[in-house]
């Protein structure tokens, strides 16, 4: 089989020239890597990728398909959100044949049907060497022969991102009688079905959602793209709960927007924490968990005020993984206590969650 040229450009200049998989298109965003082994119908459908192109380092993407959309709980199985969020995709080897007992159709169709590009062919290993030096950065995949052209691709980040993933009116999921607004940043369906699950009704709402009037028994903002202090609207509203002592969790980007609220401040990291397998450890104690991330923002701990303290603490770079109020029902992780995909040992947050709530 002929395959068609394709090619990654990123802001230095370099090029990485493969063959094309799924749309044939240009696209361009923020190139990140993410060294996952499985779980790329999750990983794509994570709306915290909006706006960036991903590099898987494992390199056999494909084999295993598509599943079938099914929903449970009122809520999509196996997809994070409705539809694929990544720009593009880039890796070693893309597997043309899949067998799954679940497939319903290969990774090329699904993202041909979408209209994300994908470039395999190309080594992985070196673009993923290259970011961890020098950084994140932008990149463009170009299909076809490539033309000399200026290099214009727009930093996603100086955008609001979280307003673009978001839901754009209130649904309410029905279970329990203990009802949480769940504030929409980008959030991952499988934090909804983590509290259908506990018998705990969601209220899903937009971003920019004043939630200080609702009834409920405690607020969760979620997961999200993008820089948290575009979030402006989120800051204030989160601002108001923390004066009203509602209980708090704050997920990813919601533990972010959580600090900026209480008067911490953020900063972007180099190449983020995307993966699987990132070791937290709990302060105070001796345990460690491995974890799923999808952000490239942390929380500078040493801005936090004295009323907050660090919960938990990457293994790997130090930075900042979860904060907690010292006396108010107040939370905030930076990995994912849902996973999907990935381990699932911090589940437990949720569980102390729950006992918070009103």
């Amino acid at each position: 089989m002929k395959h068609k040229k394709a090619s990654l450009i990123l802001e230095d200049g370099s090029v990485y020239a493969g063959y094309s998989f799924g749309y044939y298109g240009d696209s361009d965003g923020e190139v990140v890597f993410n060294t996952g082994m499985v779980g790329y119908p999750e990983t794509l459908t994570d709306p915290s990728y909006h706006g960036q192109i991903l590099v898987c380092t494992y390199p056999l993407i494909g084999n295993y398909g598509v599943p079938g959309k099914k929903v449970k709980d009122n809520v999509l199985v196996d997809f994070e959100s409705d539809k694929i969020q990544v720009k593009g995709m880039i890796v070693t080897d893309y597997s043309f044949d899949y067998s799954h007992w679940d497939a319903s159709q290969s990774l090329h169709e699904w993202m041909e049907e979408e209209k994300i590009p994908g470039i395999f062919g190309v080594d992985t290993r070196a673009i993923t060497r290259k970011l961890r030096e020098k950084g994140t950065m932008l990149g463009k995949i170009i299909c076809g022969e490539i033309h000399e052209e200026e290099f214009n691709v727009e930093d996603p980040n100086i955008r609001n991102l979280a307003s673009e993933v978001c839901t754009t009116i209130p649904k309410l999921y029905r279970k329990g009688d203990k009802k949480i607004i769940l504030v929409d940043c980008g959030v991952k369906n499988n934090i909804i079905r983590a509290f259908a699950e506990r018998n705990i009704s969601v209220l899903q709402v937009p971003q920019d959602y004043d939630f200080s009037n609702e009834e409920c028994s405690g607020i969760v903002i979620s997961n999200g793209p993008g820089d948290p202090k575009m979030c402006t609207e989120t800051i204030a509203n989160t601002k108001k709960a923390i004066a009203e002592n509602t209980p708090l969790l704050g997920i990813c980007l919601g533990s972010q927007i959580l600090a900026l609220a209480s008067g911490a401040d953020t900063f972007k990291l180099k190449y983020g924490h995307r993966s699987h397998n990132q070791p937290v450890n709990e302060m105070g104690t001796r345990r460690c968990y491995i974890t799923s991330q999808n952000h490239g923002y942390a929380i500078n701990s040493e801005t936090l005020s004295e009323d907050w303290r660090e919960w938990f603490v990457n293994d790997n770079d130090g930075t900042n993984e979860g904060i907690m109020h010292i006396s108010k029902p107040f939370f905030g992780t930076q990995f994912h206590p849902e996973a999907s995909p990935g381990p699932d040992d911090t589940e437990f947050i949720f569980d102390m969650f729950v006992r918070a709530l009103k």
